[in-house]
């Protein structure tokens, strides 16, 4: 069916002959379904058994119950997925998610033809199931076998888990990226893995040092100068829309590290950022799952790919760069590098492009952190109905964002004595989320519906998500993707 799962008819005989696990759902109410009493019979009662233990009363959807090395079948254990009738979508995923924990690295056979939209549950599952272990030598546990989905009517699922499929794909292809150390993924390597998305039947142009500075994209020239890793610009295009139908524009920061430049950040939290290209993963893995599902729309993503190192040839605070729209540019702390990059990208793909609304993602931030933690990303934007509809696709996603404000008392902090404006604001840190999304607001035509995200807090996690175990987390694939379904494929 897919790189990550095989959907089958429900096939009873499974229930004898598997010898992996064996998942099911039950509803509290203790209502069997055909696989539950058939597994029942086969285990001696073993099920009933659950719904009369004490326990059970305490038990809450979504709660799974083992029975490992049932007696009398091959199996290693039965999982009970307890799941109300009435779960909405954010539990059927979760409920995946769990099920996928359990699971690890076995094969199972997971039954799912009595849930309301297993799409979902399937979805959950799939995220969940993912490790980065490439770059060990340990026994690798990446190398998981399917699993297989078995359905009353699987055919009746087909279009909607190619689909799934697709998104899983693009997500698992952020979190590959993001979780990549700086030494392997550099600007290069980025640029290659890039290019062989052509694959898919993406259009793919890779703009080297010397033709940006053709262009005249001197702001995102000035962060990578201090580094050995050439500066790139990487153009991915989807055309599956009417010709000639201005495109969506995706803009990512691509940072694939982050020293902080001249001005060096603290040694404590300096190896996280290899996280610091999260934009430039996401609009990649969002195009890779607009190819994959053959997406009936116009999308261009383009990312600035950069390394910020302290050198002898690295941008000083105090310099003043030009950026590609002509503005001049005081760069008072080289550690706010991103928003350089963003502008001279985004500034090109409103000028190539004409695109009908744009939207930038960056790890632009700690600020954002901050105010928002890490339960949503940052939302700025100048038109409110696009606006709207990125928050309803995130919010249809079950990917926090929360739109933040933008004002011309904010835009005031960047003003500057020497030049056009000044890469950081006036008063410290004070509300540096919104003076970063201020900076990057100039370089937005008027004509341009446009929105940030800073995504600063929902990149990377440490101890792992609902959806993910620790490291980079795929956050905004899935709310790039349902947006340009609803957006540009809805009628």
């Amino acid at each position: 069916m897919g790189d990550y799962f095989d959907l089958k008819q429900t096939d009873l005989k499974l229930l004898e002959h598997s010898e992996g696990r064996i998942c099911i759902v039950v509803h509290p109410d203790g209502k069997l379904d055909q696989i539950a009493r058939r597994l029942n019979r086969l285990t001696k009662g073993a099920i009933e058994r659950l719904f009369l233990d004490d326990g059970f009363s305490s038990r809450k959807s979504g709660d799974i119950i083992s029975l490992p090395f049932p007696a009398g079948m091959k199996a290693k254990s039965i999982e009970v997925l307890i799941l109300e009738r009435t779960a909405n979508t954010k539990e059927r995923r979760l409920a995946g998610a769990g099920l996928a924990k359990r699971i690890g690295t076995s094969h199972a056979n997971i039954f799912c033809g009595g849930i309301k939209r297993c799409e979902d549950l399937i979805l959950g599952c799939l995220l969940r199931q993912y490790t980065f272990d490439k770059r060990t030598t340990k026994e690798k546990t990446s190398d998981f076998k399917k699993i297989t989905f078995l359905h009353n009517k699987p055919e009746s699922l087909s279009t909607d888990l190619n689909a799934l499929d697709a998104v899983v794909s693009g997500v698992h292809f952020t979190r590959d990226l993001v979780n990549e150390p700086a030494n392997i993924l550099t600007t290069t390597e980025f640029a290659e893995r890039s290019k062989d998305l052509q694959s898919f039947g993406l259009v793919v142009e890779v703009f080297e040092e010397d033709e940006m500075a053709a262009l005249g994209m001197g702001a995102l020239l000035c962060v990578g100068q201090g580094s050995e890793s050439p500066s790139k610009m990487v153009v991915m295009r989807w055309n599956g829309g009417p010709e000639g139908e201005a495109p969506l524009a995706l803009v990512g920061k691509g940072v694939v590290f982050d020293t902080g430049g001249i001005s060096l950040k603290p040694a404590s939290g300096m190896p996280e950022m290899i996280m610091d290209m999260g934009g430039a993963g996401v609009v990649a893995g969002t195009m890779k799952t607009l190819a994959l599902r053959k997406a009936k729309a116009n999308v261009v993503g383009l990312v600035g790919l950069v390394e910020n190192m302290p050198s002898g040839s690295a941008t000083r605070p105090g310099d003043i760069v030009t950026s590609m729209k002509g503005d001049t540019i005081e760069v008072l702390n080289t550690d706010a590098e991103g928003r350089l990059v963003l502008s001279d990208v985004m500034w090109y793909a409103q000028d190539r492009f004409s695109p009908a609304a744009m939207i930038d993602l960056a790890t632009l931030t700690g600020a954002i952190i901050v105010a928002l933690g890490s339960q949503n990303a940052g939302l700025f934007s100048n038109d409110d109905r696009f606006c709207n509809a990125i928050s309803a696709a995130a919010f249809n996603e079950a990917e926090g964002v929360w739109r933040m404000p933008l004002s011309k008392d904010y835009d005031a902090q960047i003003n500057s004595d020497v030049a056009d404006m000044a890469n950081m604001g006036k008063v410290g840190r004070s509300g540096g989320s919104i003076v970063a999304a201020q900076f990057l607001q100039r370089f937005v035509k008027e004509s341009t519906p446009w929105a940030h995200l800073d995504i600063a807090g929902v990149t990377y996690s440490k101890k792992g998500g609902d959806y993910s175990p620790s490291g980079a987390t795929g956050w905004g694939v899935m709310t790039l993707n349902r947006l340009v379904k609803d957006m540009m494929e809805a009628g």
